[in-house]
């Protein structure tokens, strides 16, 4: 934890922590549904995946129009991770 940041600087540096953990989560959630080992169709799975979906598919799909297709595998979330880790190195580096 970052407790010598001003703030705003750290509430900014938490919520980019949470989005990371969300991100995470989108791709572990995806891979069981894959792999059948949840159920898709349980009403707690679905109103998890479509929470993850709306909270990171507006990024994921942003990323995926400048990624090229990579046969069949999304690196989209790892991009996004990077970008999020590159952007809390930055607060950190510039307001510490």
């Amino acid at each position: 934890m970052h407790m010598g940041l001003p703030p705003v600087t750290w509430l900014l540096y938490t919520i980019l922590e949470v989005y990371s953990w969300f991100i995470i989560a989108s791709v572990v959630l995806t891979l069981l549904i894959y792999f059948n080992i949840v159920n898709r169709y349980q009403p707690f799975v679905q109103q998890v995946g479509m929470f993850l979906q709306r909270v990171t598919e507006p990024a994921f799909r942003r990323i995926r129009k400048v990624l090229p297709p990579m046969g069949g595998f999304d690196l989209s979330p790892l991009v996004l991770l990077i970008l999020v880790q590159f952007v809390q190195y930055v607060l950190v580096y510039y307001f510490r």
